[in-house]
């Protein structure tokens, strides 16, 4: 059985925002298993679907970004899932837009999400996907730009990104983390 944690905020107006590409990383997996909806379960929106015999349990943690811990751990004790068997997605603003960035385990940088989840699960041993959005502009503050939407032409490199991240999600489930990271990190995106 797996966890898989999309980060993001949630209501409309956070909605297609550079913060939410965890969310829609989920929606996409959703989207690509046919599951109607989502329900409600510890703070989280929780769906699940088979792979390859194994159970694949998606979430949307609906406590916002900062405090997205207090979502997962709860489910991850709720469903008795050890730590090697959670995959958090998130944003990053050190990648290129769309860009992967796979790795088993590690500490949370800046980001608040992951800070919350890594405090939260007591660990740093969980393996992580992270979606590249753009560097932030000088000109902009942080908050404004993570909650920005993306530009046209931003959008079809973050759709391939999204479609990369679910494809990478899946392959560290049916086969490993490192094939993932073989096959993904850093794999450069046609525009």
């Amino acid at each position: 059985m797996f966890l898989v944690v999309g980060l993001g905020n949630p209501g409309k107006e956070y909605a297609k925002t550079r913060h939410n590409i965890g969310f829609e990383t989920i929606d996409y997996l959703v989207r690509e298993h046919s599951i109607a909806q989502m329900r409600r379960l510890k703070n989280g929106l929780v769906a699940h679907y088979f792979l390859n015999g194994e159970k694949v349990i998606l979430v949307k943690p609906l406590t916002y970004m900062n405090n997205s811990g207090q979502c997962v751990a709860p489910l991850a004790d709720y469903f008795d899932i050890g730590e090697d068997q959670i995959i958090v997605i998130y944003d990053d603003i050190d990648l290129d837009p769309g860009i992967l960035r796979i790795r088993k385990k590690g500490s949370a940088g800046s980001h608040n999400g992951m800070k919350s989840v890594i405090a939260n699960l007591q660990t740093q041993n969980f393996k992580r996907i992270r979606v590249g959005i753009g560097k932030k502009p000088t000109e902009w503050d942080l908050a404004n730009y993570v909650l920005s939407k993306f530009s046209k032409d931003e959008i079809p490199v973050m759709q391939e990104g999204i479609s990369n991240a679910a494809k990478a999600t899946e392959l560290i489930i049916t086969q490993s983390v490192e094939e993932a990271m073989n096959q993904y990190n850093n794999k450069v995106i046609e525009q």
